[in-house]
């Protein structure tokens, strides 16, 4: 299969003009709107246009949310969407050169554009059916102008909202010719005319003024891998220089000095932070770095990262985020002093599902649309059946979806008004097709790399070093 066929999913399903979602306990995320223990939000077309309670929607299609959680769809502001069909194939990965041998060091050099396709079309489903509505897509294995159409065909074709961000591959053969003139390429065929589309362009570059320049050019935002101890001392000069500003999209963000804050606050740049990835891969001093972004104003984003040692929910993004911060808060009071680093030992629920929906809005420029259940925004939601019996009965709503809630319980999805979850089912998709197509790529990758498969392996075998 070196070419692919776009029959995976049919998401032609017509929106109602109205939809009216009846009695729903409510977390609008929006201070103003607040919280509602039995209300309801009306839905004309794409956009919410009232939330409370006794709404009257005449002629609305009618959604009983009676024993229902609705709140806003996540956003997972950082994933390697290509990786989709890799899941857990390195599941006790200790540092970043475990995660490059099973990545970009061995299966991405073999990529075709059929691969780049049905791994971020795997991921996209995969978000929608855990409560993720938007992604921003880091796409650092763009081989070719192929390989990038696939990859943006792909999101297209899930559903989901997202920001494709086109990255130069980091092993093998690759066309550089297409580098990095393939930005306005893709801006053109797929966006410049489609001003209304779910997706939307970006770019990966590392600390490279040359590509930041090419990425303002075309107004396209910029997503850097950022380690802190690492990369700290280039933030002053390009600081100096004008160089960082709101465009910037920054991931990880461990181990970063009082004095880098500073400066990423002062530009503006945006942030996600990494539970999971970074205490699973060892990054720096693997703790996330939450509790220091928002000691120095900034609100960082959540981000799942991959899925090739662990799962793609964004509910146990949060659980490890509050006990990691709860154990090192901890460790710091008995240590150091209970004022030490002002480090806190909690952070709530409500804080975290915030991290999880306006903050990850805001990480990908998109917090006038979403992340919140506010009149006039995009009707991005999901609905938890609270209902059901891990759940029942729900003491209380944020730790209910903080705590407790998995992706069996989400019922409903919603992406700009448009049901692609429903009755705990992603819809629109051929399910044989998805598994041959993902199977074949498998068959393929792993073939053309030499990797003989073992499903109970303690560790991913090296396959060969980077070029």
């Amino acid at each position: 299969m070196t070419d692919y066929v776009r029959n995976i999913v049919n998401n032609q399903t017509t929106t109602p003009p109205k939809t009216l979602i009846r009695g729903a306990t409510i977390l609008s995320m929006d201070e103003k709107v607040g919280n509602i223990e039995c209300g309801d939000i009306l839905i004309t077309g794409s956009t919410i246009t009232a939330v409370g309670q006794n709404l009257d929607a005449e002629g609305a299609h009618v959604i009983d949310a009676t024993n229902m959680i609705a709140m806003p769809g996540m956003v997972d502001s950082h994933r390697h969407s290509w990786e989709g069909q890799l899941r857990r194939i390195n599941p006790n990965a200790t540092c970043l050169e475990d995660y490059s041998n099973a990545t970009h060091f061995s299966f991405a050099k073999y990529y075709r554009p059929a691969d780049n396709y049905i791994g971020n079309l795997l991921t996209a489903l995969g978000c929608i059916d855990a409560g993720i509505t938007t992604v921003i897509d880091n796409s650092h294995n763009s081989r070719t102008a192929e390989h990038s159409d696939a990859a943006v065909e792909a999101l297209l074709d899930s559903g989901i909202r997202a920001i494709h961000a086109s990255g130069a591959p980091v092993a093998g053969e690759w066309d550089k010719a297409h580098w990095p003139g393939n930005w306005q390429r893709l801006q053109e065929k797929y966006f410049t005319n489609n001003p209304d589309s779910l997706v939307s362009l970006g770019v990966m570059a590392q600390l490279e003024p040359e590509l930041w320049a090419e990425a303002r050019r075309l107004g396209l935002p910029i997503v850097t891998e950022f380690f802190g101890s690492l990369m700290a001392d280039e933030l002053e000069p390009l600081h100096q220089q004008g160089l960082l500003g709101p465009d910037n999209i920054f991931n990880h963000c461990t181990s970063l000095p009082d004095e880098g804050w500073k400066i990423l606050r002062e530009a503006g740049v945006r942030v996600n932070v990494c539970p999971r990835s970074d205490s699973h891969y060892g990054i720096e001093d693997g703790m996330f770095a939450m509790p220091a972004a928002q000691r120095h104003g900034i609100s960082p984003g959540l981000s799942v990262d991959n899925e090739t040692s662990y799962s793609t929910d964004m509910f146990m993004e949060m659980r490890v985020a509050f006990y990691l911060q709860r154990v090192m808060g901890m460790h710091q009071q008995k240590h150091c002093g209970s004022d030490h680093d002002h480090m806190q030992t909690t952070l709530p629920a409500a804080q975290l599902l915030k991290s999880a929906t306006v903050d990850g809005a805001a990480c990908a420029g998109l917090q006038d649309k979403i992340g919140s259940l506010t009149p006039g925004k995009q009707a991005d939601l999901i609905l938890i059946n609270a209902n059901d019996i891990n759940l029942y009965p729900s003491g209380n709503a944020f730790g209910t979806v903080v705590h407790a809630t998995e992706r069996s319980n989400i019922d409903t999805v919603m992406i700009a008004g448009r049901i692609v979850k429903q009755k705990g089912q992603v819809l629109g998709v051929d399910s044989e097709r998805l598994r041959a197509a993902i199977d074949e790529s498998l068959e393929h990758l792993f073939a053309a790399s030499g990797y003989q498969p073992d499903v109970f392996a303690d560790v991913f075998l090296l396959l060969e070093q980077a070029n």
